[in-house]
């Protein structure tokens, strides 16, 4: 799953097979490029009720990588990220119960770690399921509604290793462009979807394309939807490298990266696993683990 003048301009055709193409392109002009729209990284505030992550997530909270062996690695011809520290007792990211949403493309943390996030779920590739189950590394999945509905059990297996399943829209639009009633259409209706499939409400929004994402009117349906907050990123993973905000080129503590649900025909012939090694391979270049996003966020409490 740039943002900036360097976007390319897209055109949109109609029909499923247009949406898919559209919707699997979302790191390219969303992301993909290099500048996601700024959002705060932390915001503090009254709790709020949240539905429970999935069970099995409590079985492996923080310590993934941990749990996979050199072994496990060796079978996708990777080095072993070191294991990521426990999560924080005190949240540095705490959700309000009501009002508007916090932006945040990172979290504030001294941890060295960053944390995947990947996007719309056009490619479904079983290989993909068995090697995050043997790596044990956690990713949070922004699913867009209209891309999963032909196989929405690809991603359980995915979701009972304790990976959470977050808010992407029903059909991947560039928000700002759309009315507030069909804004908060997009949110509301891939938010019900999801919560119906996967037991869970998402807690966390991603716009496509990071577009509108600081804007009043996509903030007020957010909040009317049910996510509490909107996620951006500081990286976005293409095929083999990373494209960078900062101008360094380098990853920081707590950045939030891109990548996508994506196949041999979007990845230039290399498959979703190939990528995905290429990204872990790149975070264990500079001495990172992977973190799981929602272990750092304080949910709204009852």
């Amino acid at each position: 799953m740039s943002r900036d003048g360097r976007s390319r301009t897209r055109t949109y055709a109609a029909g499923a097979l247009a949406l898919l193409a559209f919707a699997t392109a979302c790191g390219d002009n969303g992301g993909g490029g290099t500048t996601a729209p700024a959002g705060t990284s932390a915001a503090s505030g009254t709790p709020q009720p949240a539905a429970a992550a999935p069970s099995s997530a409590a079985a492996t909270p923080g310590a993934a990588p941990a749990g996979a062996n050199a072994a496990a690695w060796a079978k996708w011809n990777l080095t072993p990220l070191p294991p990521a520290p426990a999560p924080p007792a005190d949240k540095p990211i705490k959700l309000e119960r009501t009002g508007p949403v916090p932006v945040f493309s990172d979290v504030k943390t001294t941890d060295k770690v960053v944390f995947i996030t990947i996007d719309d779920g056009a490619e479904k590739d079983p290989k993909f399921v068995e090697m995050l189950t043997d790596l044990k590394v956690p990713i949070s999945m922004f699913l867009t509604k209209d891309i999963v509905k032909n196989d929405y059990g690809y991603f359980k297996p995915l979701q009972a290793l304790g990976n959470h399943i977050q808010n992407h829209t029903v059909d991947h639009p560039v928000m700002s462009k759309l009315s507030p009633d069909k804004q908060k259409s997009e949110v509301c209706d891939d938010q019900a979807a999801l919560t119906q499939q996967y037991g869970t409400a998402p807690l966390l929004f991603r716009p496509p394309f990071g577009d509108g994402a600081n804007t009043p009117t996509l903030n007020t349906a957010v909040q009317q939807c049910g996510p509490r907050a909107v996620v951006l990123w500081r990286e976005s993973m293409q095929i083999h490298d990373m494209q960078y905000q900062a101008g360094d080129k380098k990853l920081k503590p707590g950045d939030i990266i891109l990548a996508h649900f994506r196949g041999p025909k979007e990845l230039k012939g290399a498959t979703m696993t190939q990528m995905f090694g290429d990204l872990l391979a790149r975070i264990q270049e500079q001495g990172f683990s992977v973190a799981r996003l929602e272990d750092y966020i304080q949910a709204p409490a009852s």
